[in-house]
């Protein structure tokens, strides 16, 4: 026979063995403690108790005595609950009226959902004017391109060299697909002041933190959802991202740094030649790196080509013996600037 040990449960979740007992127990007048061992919680819920004269005997409580009892304590946790209220409110409500404390708005609360790219904008502008410090940015592919991004960079470029005439010092990391987009030179040239570029083969999602007390991070996929976080321990977890990522990364602006051909690989080829080992599909590589499908599919075509592979197979083999994936390795890091980031 197997044994199964009994659950603890409250009073409104009375087991089926405590029910069957305790009926039983009020037709029979008694019970043997042995009859109640399947069901112990008659006696913790004080639905049974010791005979008298027989300790080893079990009488059960009445009902009606044992729900006046039962609703007696639930009364008087109710009551406690109301002057706990009532403590609260004295405690609390004067200090409702008070204004102005820094921090306790609810105009900036930890977390806030903004709706709309124009919401967005807005509230990316209120944040950038009380910005004085410093501004980080990871910008994917997808921010560029687009009727979206080609109507935004106005209103961005002045936004940013409003900053920048403050004296504020702007980082921002882009996609190495985006190096060869014209506008993203012309944008980094124009703007005047101290700010600096850094390129990685993969960034993660659109990234903007101010001063180190406020950041923005995509809500949904297509960008017309946007989180403002305010929470000092995310926004220092962000920022502490984002310089992992920008020692890694290769600089792009004001000084070109040009990532280095390893036996005939280019920087490119080795971007897709360790999306390879690890088994992703043409789309995934292309979508990863910020290219379109074709132009991954030629740089696959060109680095089995300068390896020697006839197969996707034995392509995989190839770069792993050619030593390629070396740069890439975790802890390469670029050298640091002047400022030690």
């Amino acid at each position: 026979m197997t044994y199964t040990p009994h659950i603890e449960h409250g009073i409104e979740d009375l087991c089926d063995a405590g029910t069957k007992l305790y009926e039983h127990a009020l037709r029979q007048g008694r019970l043997s403690a042995e009859d109640v061992a399947e069901a112990p919680c008659l006696v913790d819920l004080g639905l049974l108790h010791p005979a008298l004269d027989d300790v080893d005997r079990l009488e059960p409580v009445a009902p009606d005595i044992a729900l006046n009892r039962l609703l007696r304590g639930s009364r008087a946790r109710v009551a406690e609950e109301w002057r706990l209220e009532e403590r609260l409110v004295e405690l609390l409500g004067p200090l409702t009226n008070i204004q102005g404390i820094p921090g306790t708005t609810t105009d900036s609360p930890a977390l806030r959902l903004l709706s709309g790219t124009r919401r967005i904008n807005q509230a990316l502008d209120e944040a950038m004017t009380e910005a004085r410090l410093e501004v980080l940015c990871v910008q994917p592919h997808a921010g560029l391109v687009g009727e979206r991004g080609e109507a935004a960079l106005p209103a961005a470029h002045e936004r940013d060299q409003t900053f920048l005439d403050r004296g504020g010092r702007f980082r921002t990391l882009y996609q190495h697909t985006l190096r060869h987009l014209p506008n993203v030179y012309t944008y980094a040239e124009d703007l005047k002041g101290d700010s600096e570029a850094r390129g990685l083969d993969e960034v993660p999602d659109r990234l903007v933190v101010i001063d180190q007390t406020v950041a923005f991070v995509p809500a949904n996929a297509d960008g017309t959802l946007a989180l403002e976080v305010r929470h000092p321990a995310l926004v220092k977890y962000l920022t502490t991202t984002f310089e992992r990522l920008w020692r890694l990364a290769t600089p792009m602006f004001p000084k070109t740094e040009q990532r280095p051909t390893v036996n005939g690989i280019t920087p490119r080829q080795q971007a897709i030649a360790a999306l390879l080992v690890e088994g992703h599909t043409d789309a995934v590589i292309a979508d990863r790196l910020g290219m379109n499908v074709r132009t991954a599919r030629v740089h696959i075509a060109k680095l089995a080509a300068t390896l020697g592979s006839e197969s996707r197979a034995q392509l995989g083999y190839l770069i792993a013996q050619s030593g390629a994936l070396a740069q890439l390795a975790p802890g390469k890091e670029a050298p640091a600037d002047a400022h030690g980031t």
